[in-house]
């Protein structure tokens, strides 16, 4: 391109329409096969679509012309028409020499690599599909305000808290540092896993239906003081101060001043809604937190699924063992380095016996499937008829956490007396057998517990209780 604006404004326009056209061959070509696939496409996209919006801001600017410079450009061209050779063979010049100071790019086969930035999750977040609110749950159950909960029964109720927290608890300085905080790091998340979301535009209206809301303030609470009782300020006077005060503390209002001027106060909202009243009147505190309440929970909303993932996460992890928390994570990370690979490295492979797959992506050696019994299926019923290859797999199956479950579900213990069961009846008519040996060994003091009399007979202590009643000893 030259340096004319003209040429600079075409070449706006073909870089806005080069980014459309990756944006959809990207979603057209590249359909992602997991979660982190879906993330960096969705990146990729947000990246181009920054892209677009910076160049039609300057391409605004060109046209708008504050400075006059497009309009003189055209009208310099409109004025060197007479001499159409030396245009043209000026115009070419000014190519020329732009060509030989800048490299050549060949703009049609050129592709848009967009610069990303690296893509940040904890370890308890798994790549965007939990949650991580350790911190924040350990800032609830030590606060004033929190109750002390399990962090499982936590993910249930945090969206929805805030309900249920006095109004003289919400004012504290500890309860809004507990939703900043609460708040950024949903916002964080969000854009990390929701980039193409548009969240300027949802906190918009989130704070458009808050203010039509009565300025953030349930109507329900006009009951504090009913003004219909009530004609003229004086009369409202005669409540007393702290009804007064009460009632202005329902409505969200300042209860501070004199008791006349609180009665003034609250008598403007009699014909007046909440919402045309000043500002003034209104706890500029209060109004804050009922905004970024209202932001929260319109995050989790977004969320739901992502909460409820997480709390079946947190419920799984409590019935496995540090090392089998190790053996799922990398597991975990094995399937997403293989969706990772190239499509070069993807090749399907002739595996007419259903061999399983290797480390390298390719079927295991048949010697290697027998060596370690691969080929026997073995079905566990307390497991849900999961189904286990080898007899290693098999027998590791019993000490982990879907067994463990399963055994717990019909209230049966995970000893070791159970291992190899696999059906639920053959485990319970165990346990029944199991229960009974414990009762025949079982100390019963009636019959076995023995009594000395003064002669030295011995009784067992039911003879003797008895005997001792019929007044024979």
């Amino acid at each position: 391109m030259s340096a004319t604006l003209l040429e600079v404004t075409r070449a706006y326009h073909e870089q806005v329409e080069r980014l459309e056209r990756t944006i959809v061959e990207e979603y057209l070509q590249n359909e992602p096969t997991c979660n982190r696939d879906r993330l960096h496409q969705s990146h990729r996209v947000r990246s181009m679509i920054d892209q677009i919006s910076a160049t039609t801001y300057k391409l605004i600017e060109i046209y708008q012309d504050d400075d006059n410079a497009r309009k003189d450009e055209i009208a310099a061209l409109e004025c060197q028409m007479d001499n159409e050779h030396n245009l043209f063979y000026d115009l070419l010049k000014e190519i020329r020499e732009y060509h030989r100071r800048h490299r050549v790019v060949d703009h049609a086969t050129d592709e848009i690599e967009p610069m990303l930035e690296v893509i940040y999750f904890s370890g308890e977040e798994g790549s965007g599909r939990y949650l991580d609110l350790h911190q924040l749950y350990n800032d609830y159950i030590n606060s004033k305000f929190g109750e002390p909960v399990e962090y499982s029964a936590y993910l249930e109720v945090f969206p929805q808290a805030h309900r249920k927290i006095p109004r003289k608890l919400k004012l504290t300085r500890q309860y809004k540092e507990y939703l900043s905080k609460l708040l950024e790091y949903l916002i964080g998340f969000f854009q990390r896993t929701e980039p193409l979301q548009d969240l300027e535009t949802i906190f918009s209206k989130v704070k458009t239906e808050l203010e039509e809301n009565n300025n953030g303030h349930d109507p329900s609470r006009h009951t504090a003081i009913d003004l219909d009782d009530y004609s003229t300020v004086e009369e409202l006077i005669e409540a007393g101060p702290e009804r007064l005060k009460e009632g202005l503390a329902a409505l969200g209002l300042k209860t501070g001043g004199t008791i006349l001027e609180r009665a003034e106060r609250l008598f403007l909202t009699k014909n007046t809604p909440l919402k045309n009243l000043d500002k003034k009147h209104f706890l500029k505190g209060e109004q804050e937190i009922a905004l970024m309440e209202a932001k929260m929970e319109k995050l989790c909303d977004l969320l739901h699924k992502t909460i409820v993932r997480t709390k079946e996460n947190v419920e799984k992890k409590q019935a496995l063992t540090y090392r089998e928390m190790e053996v799922e994570r990398s597991e975990d990370d094995e399937v997403q380095a293989d969706t990772e690979s190239d499509d070069d490295e993807q090749k399907i492979y002739n595996n007419p016996l259903k061999l399983p797959m290797g480390w390298d992506g390719k079927p295991i050696p048949y010697w290697l499937y027998k060596l370690h019994g691969l080929g026997q299926e073995f079905k566990c019923e307390i497991c849900g008829n999961q189904s286990y290859r080898g007899r290693r797999a098999y027998e590791r199956h019993f000490k982990e956490w879907r067994h463990q479950h399963g055994m717990r579900c019909l209230g049966i213990p995970n000893t070791k007396n159970f291992n190899e069961i696999t059906s639920i009846e053959e485990a319970k008519q165990l346990w029944d057998r199991i229960q009974e040996r414990q009762e025949v060994n079982k100390w019963r003091p009636d019959l076995e517990e023995e009594y000395e009399d003064q002669e030295g007979n011995i009784y067992s202590k039911k003879t003797y209780t008895d005997l001792q009643r019929q007044g024979l000893i």
